[in-house]
């Protein structure tokens, strides 16, 4: 989520709040880019068409001077907002809607556009049975916070880690084969996924360490023809029948392959564990690739024999060869193990904070 440090607003219009319009394309990547000094055209060009394919996960508002042009057409854009659904990322069991990017014009910003459309989005979010909206922000951007606080967000109960990926580069903790201890590891699918210990070097042969960790199962890019698996290892581990939302992000990933990274693990020809991430330029204002994994998985069969770690090798591989240059994912603050888990591959505390803001609709 970015939003431009507020100036004194010059007179501002009778403002309007519409949906975005294939039309407003082109307004809205020169506001973008007057805001972040950088044009993301094809960034918010796949956001717009990402809204027409799936209409119900994204809501996309516009802030109108109707006197502009006919109609409040985009020739009068003041400001705009875009969000998209939750709807099982990172376990989640009830959808939530996360604000993405917001763009006001400089000339009018501190005048309440932003409120407006904020208010748009929340009265959208809870028709469609959204119980909370979502953010982050750089806890340097201190009118970004600011205006959270105004919003009514608070800190979620979620960090933030990231790693840089390097151009792929070898990781001693993530790359290097695994050995197996006893214990459990969260995963963002939802509940214990089992995992091992990416420390143990004892249990392992000398030449074993020529080995990358994603040689000790078949990793791939995730198929149609995997789905009714993936939803069954999905099942065991969130106790939830989630194929509705896993079946549209590997739809998405098979329409999108530069946008959506979903991978499926395999141990003897027997599917063993998934992940899946979002690649994309823009979120939160973004100007660098960043990859999101927000969706990972083991079966609890597999457990102790270095799947996860197979899966993150895999990724950071296959993010290296597309110039991503960093991954990041939410990892609550009781999951002590989940936290290590990546910390042991590079992962690190982000700079950037995650927000939260209950709607009224919510049920204690």
């Amino acid at each position: 989520m970015a939003m431009p440090v507020h100036r004194p607003a010059a007179m501002t219009p009778a403002v309007a709040i519409r949906p975005l319009a294939a039309t407003d394309l082109d307004a809205v990547v020169a506001l973008d880019a007057a805001s972040h000094g950088q044009a993301r055209r094809d960034y918010i060009e796949r956001r717009l068409r990402a809204a027409q394919r799936e209409s119900g996960l994204h809501v996309q508002f516009a802030a109108v001077d109707a006197a502009a042009a006919p109609g409040g057409g985009a020739g009068g854009l003041l400001g705009f907002m875009l969000a998209r659904v939750l709807a099982g990322e990172f376990g989640r069991r009830r959808p939530a809607l996360r604000l993405e990017l917001l763009g006001v014009r400089a000339e009018h910003r501190g005048a309440g556009i932003g409120r407006r459309l904020h208010e748009a989005v929340s009265q959208w979010a809870q028709r469609h049975g959204c119980t909370e909206l979502r953010s982050a922000a750089d806890w340097r951007h201190h009118a970004v916070l600011g205006w959270f606080d105004a919003m009514g967000f608070r800190l979620a109960s979620e960090r933030i880690v990231e790693c840089s990926v390097e151009g792929g580069r070898w990781h001693p903790g993530r790359d290097e084969p695994a050995g197996a201890v006893p214990g459990d590891e969260d995963a963002p699918g939802g509940a214990a996924a089992r995992e091992i210990d990416y420390g143990r070097r004892e249990a392992l042969a000398t030449n074993d360490y020529e080995r990358a960790a994603r040689d000790g199962a078949d990793v791939r890019s995730m198929s149609a023809a995997d789905l009714d698996a993936v939803v069954r290892i999905d099942r065991r581990i969130t106790g939830a029948d989630r194929r509705e939302y896993i079946a549209a992000r590997l739809a998405e990933a098979l329409a999108e392959s530069g946008v959506r990274v979903s991978l499926a693990a395999f141990c003897e020809g027997t599917p063993a564990g998934y992940l899946m991430a979002r690649a994309d330029l823009g979120d939160y204002g973004r100007t660098e690739p960043v990859a999101v994994i927000d969706t990972l998985g083991v079966d609890p069969d597999f457990a102790h024999r270095g799947i996860g770690q197979a899966l993150l090798s895999q990724l950071f591989a296959n993010l290296g060869a597309l110039r991503v240059e960093r991954v990041e994912t939410l990892v609550p603050y009781d999951a002590a193990a989940l936290a290590e888990f990546f910390r042991r591959s590079g992962f690190a505390p982000a700079q950037r904070l995650a927000f939260v803001r209950r709607l009224d609709n919510a049920k204690p």
